[in-house]
């Protein structure tokens, strides 16, 4: 007799539509007198929505007429959690666990296809002339313009290849091309037959179709004539039309692999080697195979000149094999031979002790050591394994640095361990996983007592550094071992002497207050800071010698003064006197200029009377031009053709252009000229070629000449405000 919701279908709701939604139910209450109805309660992102609803009797019951919706376009569905509330916060059970389903028909469907492949229930259909997808009833165009999913009229037109991969495959063809777009049909009878790469057949894998959206094909085998192409599917079955043809912009390429070398040539037999394989265009194509004569070498990745592989255990032992490379079907010719040698064998490890902590070096004797690419020594206990790495010094040693043995830290273990497992990691090498011919064993990490209780030692220069601890020197078998400690003192190191409990550290020349730390194997630690002083004060004699000194060094620099004041009073003097000599002879010089001005006037009117008959000698413009830019220079340059090489004429004529339009460019011409003032070596004869150079070129521009100009002189004014000289300097020049 419990009240509750039975299981429906899948309750689809679109956004933005005004729609009842039924529910099928049992047991349901009939509302009292003074009790509060029926409630839909839809939880839509995290926000409630509260609803009226109608019973109709016992075993239905309607959630009124309203439209829903959820922000963004990432979902193109949304399923929203659905409660039936009656008398106000009662809840009719659901065990069925019904949803409702809002559902947008233009999120994530951009193209016909993708609209077309939706859920048909949901009733989108393809609005063509708005490109949109859409309700039925929300397209305002004519029923021939829509396109419906399983309808009359449901083919999409316009398909589109936006993507191709791989983009070049070898002749021989296997190559399963994968092409991505949309609108490319939407069953696979459709494409079938009509997808073609490079002019070649390419035959559709039914398994890799996703409708409207991708197409896996695979290629056949091309002729030696046929070098690349595009792609082009068509759409349809029977004769192609334009409209259901698509090409892609990229095209594809046939190219010939080859491989030229492999490295390493040998390794060991038990496999777990990384074998590289040289050669060109090895990223062709969409598979790989290596064979080691008839075992596979397992792929892991390539490049267009490199592709890399994992040896396997040989079946046939010792010796040597031949190597083989397919890219899908074409078979690479090369005769390459690897050898698969004697698995690495070890002898003896040196010393065969650590520390928990691990890092210290040891020795390691065997054979073929240097067949292995990354050799690494692993140890295990209580399950836990550790690794650490190995330098190959050559085929009989190798220097290793021993793994930390995983052991709680907590327990603080005072007896020495022997690891449950300690071996080497040789690539795929399992007889020396775990070495049943060593002892080897851990003791305990030395550990090291603070300096002080304040964590600050106070210490005098050249006092020793005594670091105290215990286990700093390991009781192995053969005696005391040896563990390589470093102690710092700030940034520099200090000579040791190691005991049982202390390390005596002869302190660098150092004062102030350094940072003590202290290194071995895996371990670091810092026990404190030492501040190192200096209690020795100066006596009576250094006092007087340093005051006399002083006192000497305030001498000299008042005499050194009092020289500099005076030679300064009289260059000012001198430089006085210079300028009252320079504004005579300037005043001099304009009163001559005046009376020459005066005689050159009389003489020119009597020019004037003796020239009534003949007129005045002019100079052409070129000839006076000239004269005034390049006065005494009869044949310039400028006057004569280009003379270059005829290779290099053409060049050569291209530049000036480009240089001559930068000349008309205001900004480069100002920065040319600052710059070319700028240079020590500019002296006024370079200065004055410049500018008539400059001038000849801007003949026909004389006002952007004169603007030019202008800047110039201004910046001219600028500096010699700067410089606080007399104005009469200005134009001097």
């Amino acid at each position: 007799g419990c009240p509750q919701l039975l299981p429906a279908d899948r309750i689809l709701v679109p956004v933005n539509v005004v729609k009842p939604i039924t529910l099928r139910a049992k047991n349901l209450p009939q509302p009292q007198s003074g009790q509060r109805g029926y409630e839909c309660l839809l939880t839509i992102q995290g926000n409630e929505h509260r609803v009226p609803a109608l019973r109709f009797n016992s075993s239905s019951v309607q959630c009124q007429n309203t439209s829903y919706f959820y922000d963004g376009m990432e979902m193109s569905s949304l399923p929203v959690e659905l409660t039936v509330i009656w008398n106000g916060d009662f809840s009719i059970d659901n065990p069925a666990h019904n949803k409702v389903h809002l559902y947008k028909c233009d999120a994530q469907r951009g193209s016909c296809g993708l609209c077309l492949k939706a859920d048909p229930l949901f009733g989108c259909v393809w609005c063509k002339g708005e490109n949109r997808c859409t309700l039925k009833q929300h397209c305002s165009l004519p029923e021939n313009q829509l396109l419906e999913p399983n309808g009359i009229n449901s083919k999409c037109t316009h398909p589109r290849i936006t993507q191709i991969n791989p983009l070049r495959g070898p002749r021989e063809g296997g190559t399963l091309v994968t092409i991505r777009g949309e609108n490319l049909g939407l069953d696979f009878r459709e494409i079938q037959g009509n997808v073609k790469v490079a002019e070649v057949d390419c035959t559709p894998i039914r398994e890799g179709y996703i409708p409207a959206e991708q197409i896996v094909c695979e290629m056949g085998r091309a002729e030696m004539s046929q070098y690349t192409g595009n792609v082009q599917v068509c759409v349809g079955v029977g004769a192609c039309r334009p409209e259901f043809m698509a090409k892609s912009s990229k095209y594809y390429y046939f190219v010939i692999p080859r491989i030229t070398r492999l490295k390493p040539s040998r390794g060991p037999v038990s496999g777990g080697t990384i074998v590289n394989i040289t050669g060109s265009h090895l990223d062709a194509g969409s598979n790989v195979s290596v064979m080691f004569k008839d075992q596979p070498c397992t792929y892991l990745r390539r490049g267009g000149q490199w592709l890399t592989c994992r040896t396997h255990a040989s079946p046939h032992g010792y010796g040597n094999i031949s190597v083989s490379v397919s890219i899908d079907k074409a078979q690479l010719q090369k005769d390459l031979q690897f050898e698969y040698v004697e698995d690495p064998t070890i002898t003896k490890i040196e010393p065969e002790w650590s520390i928990y902590s691990g890092h210290t070096p040891v020795t390691v004797t065997g054979t073929n050591l240097d067949i292995i690419q990354t050799p690494l020594i692993r140890a295990k206990y209580n399950n836990h394994e550790t690794l650490n790495l190995c330098e190959v010094l050559s085929s009989t040693s190798m220097l290793c640095q021993v793994p930390e043995l995983p052991i709680s830290l907590a327990r603080q273990q005072e007896a020495p361990e022997k690891p449950d497992e300690f071996g080497f990691k040789l690539d795929d090498v399992q007889s020396l996983m775990a070495l049943n011919t060593t002892n080897f064993i851990y003791y305990p990490n030395p550990e090291f007592e603070p300096l002080s209780s304040s964590g600050v030692l106070e210490l005098k220069p050249g006092s020793p550094i005594i670091l105290k601890g215990r286990n700093f020197l390991p009781p192995t078998n053969t005696g005391n071992g040896k563990l390589n400690y470093t102690v710092m003192i700030g940034d520099k190191p200090c000579m040791l002497t190691v005991s049982e409990t202390q390390l005596l550290c002869e302190s660098p020349n150092l004062t102030g207050r350094h940072k003590v730390l202290a290194r071995v194997g895996g371990i670091e630690f810092s026990p404190g800071v030492v501040h190192i002083t200096s209690d020795s004060p100066l006596s009576s004699t250094a006092i007087i010698g340093i005051a006399a000194a002083g006192a000497l060094l305030i001498f000299f620099i008042v005499v050194v003064l009092i020289a500099y004041k005076r030679k300064s009073r009289e260059s000012d003097l001198t430089l006085k006197r210079l300028q009252m000599q320079m504004d005579n002879l300037e005043s001099r010089v304009a009163l001559e200029c005046k009376e020459a001005f005066a005689e050159l006037q009389t003489d020119i009117h009597e020019l004037t009377s003796d020239l009534d008959g003949a007129g005045i000698p002019f100079l052409d413009y070129r000839t006076y031009t000239m004269r005034v830019l390049f006065p005494g220079i009869e044949e310039h340059p400028v006057l004569r053709d280009l003379e270059v090489p005829g290779y290099r004429q053409e060049q050569v004529e291209k530049g000036l252009k480009l240089f001559g339009q930068l000349i008309n460019n205001k900004i480069f011409l100002l920065c040319f000229i600052r710059t070319l003032e700028a240079q020590r070596g500019f002296s006024m004869r370079d200065r004055g070629n410049v500018a008539s150079l400059i001038m000849t070129v801007l003949q026909s521009k004389l006002e952007y000449a004169t603007d030019v100009l202008k800047h110039l002189l201004s910046d001219l004014i600028d500096r010699n405000l700067e410089s606080k000289n007399h104005p009469k300097l200005l134009l001097r020049r």
